[in-house]
């Protein structure tokens, strides 16, 4: 296998979200507010969090970081998507290229593992709400983040450098709007089935063992949900878990929709739409879904607001 595709291809042509010139203007405009909505939302949760010492908790510990998470991984798609909306030709070269999908799949990646983090926290402060401070104390919570962010570069590294190495002899026009591995690999004149097992085994973990570790604790988030007496303490239980499953169903949903389809087959614009929903739409709602419905943020915002 060639271990240089230099000589071949030096830039990409990122075939966009839509070949419709008349749509153009008008998602640029959508998804010009989706990002500032974006950016205000994860950044203003960072530093409220940040700010106000009522938020100094494990919950909101992890939920700075997913905004961080968030944020990172939006703007390491949207602005380049907004460019192209305005272009000519949307040219990326093969550096940038090879860029954007390392620091996209770093982030991607680590969300779903945070979202695991985050589903744990929740099971034992339900379920064991007396050693909460204990088991969730700011080392362990330190770990899991470390944790977090090094599967996230590791995922990320091993696909970029495999991806790397691949020659691209012939078109050079991907079919996305980003720089995204099953796009890429369509557009290899050279053996891609490392690259497809890769994305097989590594992306099969990154799924399917957040996903099973979010349902294993939330059957005993739901077995202990149903022990408490009180309706009120019952609903608002239920409230803060179909929330986060709402979240986690979206962002895994889609994920597994894009990944683990052949990549010869014929659904790219289906997998566009797709994958819009966990570039630019998650990142937009889960300030909202996780943090803005709850009491202790917004009275730490009015404390903030006020100047008390």
């Amino acid at each position: 296998m060639p271990t240089s595709n230099h000589s071949f291809v030096t830039e990409f042509i990122l075939e966009g979200l839509t070949k419709c010139p008349e749509l153009q203007f008008p998602l640029f405009l959508l998804f010009l507010g989706v990002y500032v909505v974006t950016v205000v939302g994860n950044l203003g949760m960072i530093l409220l969090i940040a700010i106000s010492s009522q938020l100094h908790s494990p919950m909101y510990y992890f939920l700075g970081h997913l905004s961080f998470i968030d944020l990172c991984y939006s703007s390491v798609i949207t602005p380049k998507m907004l460019v192209n909306f305005v272009s000519e030709k949307n040219i990326i070269s093969f550096l940038a290229c090879m860029t954007q999908l390392y620091f996209f799949l770093i982030f991607v990646i680590a969300e779903g593992y945070l979202l695991t983090a985050m589903a744990y926290d929740r099971y034992v402060a339900i379920c064991s709400p007396l050693l909460y401070n204990v088991i969730m104390s700011h080392r362990v919570c330190s770990i899991i983040m470390a944790v977090v962010y090094s599967l996230g570069l590791f995922g990320a590294t091993v696909h970029t450098t495999h991806m790397s190495v691949l020659s691209f002899c012939g078109s050079h026009v991907v079919s996305h709007y980003f720089c995204d591995i099953l796009p890429l690999l369509t557009l290899s004149c050279s053996s891609t089935h490392i690259n497809e097992t890769l994305l097989f085994i590594i992306g099969g973990v990154n799924t399917l063992a957040p996903t099973l570790a979010v349902f294993i604790s939330y059957a005993f988030i739901l077995s202990s949900i149903l022990c408490i007496r009180s309706a009120e303490g019952r609903s608002k239980a239920f409230g803060t878990c179909s929330s986060h499953i709402m979240a986690v169903g979206i962002f895994f949903g889609s994920i597994t929709f894009m990944y683990f389809k052949p990549p010869s087959s014929n659904t790219m614009e289906e997998e566009k739409v797709s994958s819009v929903f966990y570039t630019t739409v998650i990142p937009m709602l889960n300030p909202m879904i996780y943090s803005l419905r709850n009491k202790d943020v917004k009275n730490a915002l009015r404390k903030v607001v006020g100047g008390r």
